[in-house]
């Protein structure tokens, strides 16, 4: 019974023409061993990526030269945990960020009584958060004004009297501060809207983070061609009776 036709091509010897020979190809000349081609098959659908997954128990992984070949199971988004807010700076007598994102009702009536403008809605990119007030010391710092107006004119009653007004704290970066380089520069402390807070020593500020109530007028007006002022929110905010 003569072989199969694959069996008679697989077998031939191999021959090199006028072409290959111009065009060096002498790799043709060389017998590689029988084997079939290896072929990358994709799942189609999520049945397909279980049953290779309870198959792989029993059987060794596929590999090329070592390297595993299996299709990786796909992250099952509906069954993992929801993700936490994004940490984000809240205006003076904020609640717990559960309770805040629970009652706030997006109005904008603190930002609207705001008399400087600090106040703006969360950006669509930030999800669960978006369109919620925040302070962005890059743009408008807080500056911490007297009667604070944006927590009267909350009537969810998200920002509330009764609970600290401090939204952060900040810190100074020393290797980026001029100050700390031999220059002279008080600009942090002479425009920081809270007494005692920032104190400078041999021409040197430091900040008394106790006191800070991260409002960011000093990261606002550092003028390091870094910004020397690292500001942080209050991340552990307390919350009010149910």
């Amino acid at each position: 019974m003569p072989p199969p036709a694959d069996d008679n091509h697989r077998r031939r010897k191999p021959t090199l023409n006028r072409r290959d020979l111009l065009h060096g190809r002498l790799w043709k000349l060389v017998r590689l061993p029988d084997r079939p081609s290896p072929v990358m098959r994709y799942p189609k659908t999520r049945d397909d990526v279980d049953n290779s997954a309870s198959e792989s128990k029993t059987a060794p992984p596929r590999s090329i030269g070592g390297i595993a070949i299996e299709p990786v199971r796909p992250t099952l988004f509906d069954e993992s945990p929801p993700a936490k807010s994004f940490p984000i700076f809240r205006p003076p007598g904020a609640v717990e960020e559960s309770q805040f994102l629970a009652g706030c009702t997006r109005c904008r009536d603190c930002s609207d009584a705001c008399p400087h403008d600090a106040i703006v809605q969360a950006p669509e990119r930030l999800g669960q958060v978006a369109g919620t007030p925040t302070i962005d010391a890059d743009t408008n710092a807080c500056l911490m004004c007297d009667g604070l107006p944006c927590i009267t004119a909350c009537k969810p009653g998200v920002l509330n009297h009764s609970l600290p007004k401090t939204i952060g704290t900040a810190t100074i970066t020393e290797h980026l501060c001029l100050a700390h380089h031999s220059t002279t520069c008080t600009v942090c402390s002479e425009r920081c809207p809270t007494q005692g807070v920032i104190e400078v020593t041999d021409g040197k500020p430091t900040i008394n983070e106790d006191q800070c109530t991260g409002c960011g007028v000093c990261r606002y007006v550092c003028p390091a061609p870094e910004n020397a002022i690292l500001l942080m929110p209050l991340f552990n905010r307390p919350s009010l009776p149910r």
